[in-house]
């Protein structure tokens, strides 16, 4: 479903039943939205008539659908046709997302039942993180598929908020709204940051901005010019935090702590234990750069639908990594370096690659493929391919994207597509894809 207060009233709906919602992102297609339903073990399919439109062959057998808008509307009759429950029908048992996966295919993330005190602690970091207040009068553009505009809205409704929900972001909208409604919170991204200091000097002068109180922004690092000039121009509202669908959030940076420490991703939230340690499991001295391995204790513990390995990999000692790569400095400000793993964060949003190359190598005189991430001055990363091509074929940028397009989300369909005639590989035979970014990352501190 789109961003709207429908999707919203599910949510609070599902929550007060004790039953999990789990969000689909839109922009997917047929095949990608099959596997979810499938392996979820959904038993009710909610869906936008318009959108549902765009999936031709999409197997729903099995499954009560609900369609909302459209020629046949049953939404409204159905939300009203029962009484409402005075008290809820069990615990909140939470949203079930849906991270992608190095294999290829996305990951459904199981989270534990929260004990109440864990419910109440991981209430009290959403309020920190993100500002939520109630009473609040806060803007959300960023799609409610995801996890943290997800959680901002679920977190900021049940603190009896005024939510103003938008299907998409748009710039100068964005500066009307805050003016016209005297709004005090946001969601935002770093990407909708510098779609936002893009506007024209006159266009941002044109609107007041002072009623904001908590700008809350999660997914992607944010570039440190860009945070000190929204800064300058918003005032220490800023607020950025370093989290994950799996892990929840793990640190905060205020506005103080982006000019005192460009580039961090702020302190440990309190109660949060960050170590980093080698591939060996050994802790790195203090400055030094390796994996981040955190614990979290106010959310639930979790694991992956179907794929024990996948969740046991990621843990050391009680800790858990999700593959970057950082360090600490002599303050205890957490700063962010690199990936092991292969996820691109572009626009805020997580992308596998290996589903890419799954794909892109099932097109006809394509040998090999590789896809990886390269700076982009708007989205932080964008997507490029290496292509191997088999002998004799013949095989342009454009043919590569318009195979991908009717069968990946479209931002999964890289910007730029190289060929090669030998994919750099280490002795193992793996392509060595460090050899393929380096060129695009070079001069640059950081390599997200």
């Amino acid at each position: 479903m789109p961003n709207g207060p429908e999707a919203l009233e599910l949510m609070l709906a599902a929550r007060w039943l004790g039953a999990r919602w789990c969000p689909i992102n839109w922009h997917f297609k047929t095949d990608e939205v099959q596997y979810i339903l499938a392996n979820s073990g959904a038993r009710l399919w909610v869906a936008d008539a318009t959108l549902l439109a765009q999936l031709p062959g999409l197997n729903t057998q099995g499954l009560t659908t609900l369609l909302h808008g459209g020629d046949s509307n049953p939404w409204a009759h159905l939300r009203d046709a029962a009484a409402p429950l005075e008290e809820p029908a069990r615990a909140p048992r939470g949203a079930m997302f849906y991270t992608s996966g190095t294999t290829g295919r996305p990951k459904g993330i199981l989270r534990d039942a929260a004990t109440p005190e864990q419910a109440a602690r991981s209430q009290a970091v959403l309020r920190q993180v993100l500002g939520l207040t109630p009473g609040m009068r806060a803007l959300v553009s960023a799609p409610m598929y995801h996890s943290a505009p997800n959680s901002y809205c679920v977190g900021a409704a049940l603190d009896d908020a005024t939510l103003f929900i938008e299907p998409r972001f748009d710039a100068e909208h964005t500066l009307h709204l805050i003016e016209q409604h005297r709004l005090t919170h946001a969601y935002l991204v770093p990407t909708m940051y510098v779609r936002l200091l893009a506007l024209p000097d006159a266009v941002q002068q044109r609107y007041d901005v002072s009623s904001m109180r908590f700008v809350a922004s999660t997914g992607s690092p944010c570039p440190p010019d860009v945070k000190r000039a929204m800064i300058a121009w918003w005032g220490p509202v800023i607020h950025e935090a370093y989290g994950a669908s799996e892990l929840g959030y793990m640190t905060l940076q205020t506005s103080g702590d982006a000019l005192l420490k460009p580039g961090s991703a702020g302190r440990p939230l309190p109660g949060v234990e960050i170590a980093i340690l080698d591939d060996e499991g050994r802790e790195r001295p203090q400055g030094q750069a390796g994996l981040i391995y955190v614990r979290q204790p106010a959310f639930a513990n979790f694991s992956y639908i179907g794929n024990a390995e996948a969740r046991q990999r990621i843990e050391r000692n009680g800790k858990m990594t999700l593959g970057d790569i950082g360090y600490l400095d002599e303050d205890g400000y957490l700063f962010i370096v690199d990936r092991s793993a292969d996820m691109v964060i572009s626009g805020g949003v997580n992308i596998y690659p290996a589903e890419i190359e799954a794909v892109l190598q099932s097109m006809p005189g394509v040998a090999d493929a590789a896809v990886f991430g390269i700076p982009d001055d708007e989205y932080g990363e964008t997507l490029a391919a290496a292509v191997q091509a088999r002998p004799g074929a013949m095989l342009t940028p454009e043919a590569v994207r318009s195979f991908l397009a009717p069968r990946l989300a479209g931002y999964k369909v890289p910007r730029t597509v190289t060929f090669h005639e030998q994919l750099p590989r280490e002795d193992s035979g793996k392509i060595f894809k460090r050899k393929l970014r380096e060129p695009y990352w070079a001069g640059r501190q950081r390599r997200v």
